[in-house]
């Protein structure tokens, strides 16, 4: 069994398509960080595990996740429905097997709107940055995570916000993990978009992450 930590912010619209993609093995937890929308209640309705984390952030829904599960392996996933969860046994397979310690997916857009150009200009830079930095050929943040869950904890991130991807990444290759980078199919988000979707929502993040760089 994987569990699937999916940090939710008013994601109903979301919800039914990712739950239904769901691979058999990989079991949905899905942390409400205070939506407004009746995520929790469409989650709940489809099945998903649903725990609540009142500290807002991106890092405190996906570390409050980690805390609840109890699989060997977790992915953590945006809940936007822009990456398919039926790739998650693909990349669990690889840290089950040795062959990876961490498995991050790289985005591949099917289309030019799923991925705005201020977004994948961040990325670019920050990936530039986290290669020479750590020495971890990575070429994006992704949006798609796997390991082992006592290794991740074992980590210790700090970031509660949208640097927590890059930190869990970061302190990683500092500790010599074999990390694995895979392409994913990248679809546009239902719904709005609160980080990169907005020129705003992309600079906090970009904040947040050269935070987690510069430590």
């Amino acid at each position: 069994m994987i569990d699937l930590i999916l940090p939710c912010l008013d994601e109903a619209l979301a919800l039914p398509w990712i739950m239904k993609r769901l691979p058999a093995g990989v079991r949905a937890i899905v942390v409400d960080n205070g939506s407004a929308d009746g995520s929790a209640e469409v989650a709940v309705a489809l099945g998903a595990r649903v725990i609540s984390c009142e500290q807002r952030g991106y890092g405190a829904a996906c570390h409050a996740g980690l805390l609840a599960s109890d699989a060997e392996l977790v992915g953590f996933c945006d809940c936007d429905g822009s990456v398919d969860p039926a790739v998650v046994p693909a990349f669990a397979e690889l840290v089950s097997s040795g062959a990876s310690d961490l498995v991050v997916g790289r985005r591949r857009p099917v289309s030019a709107g799923a991925w705005p150009l201020h977004a994948r200009l961040a990325n670019t830079g920050l990936s530039w940055w986290l290669r020479r930095t750590t020495g971890a050929q990575l070429h994006d943040i992704g949006p798609l995570r796997v390991a082992r869950r006592v290794c991740l904890l074992g980590l210790g991130p700090i970031d509660r916000r949208s640097g927590y991807p890059l930190e869990t990444v970061v302190l990683a290759a500092r500790a010599g993990w074999k990390i694995t980078e895979c392409d994913i199919a990248y679809r546009p988000r239902a719904g709005r978009s609160k980080v990169t979707g907005t020129v705003s929502g992309t600079l906090r993040a970009v904040q947040d992450m050269s935070a987690v760089l510069a430590r």
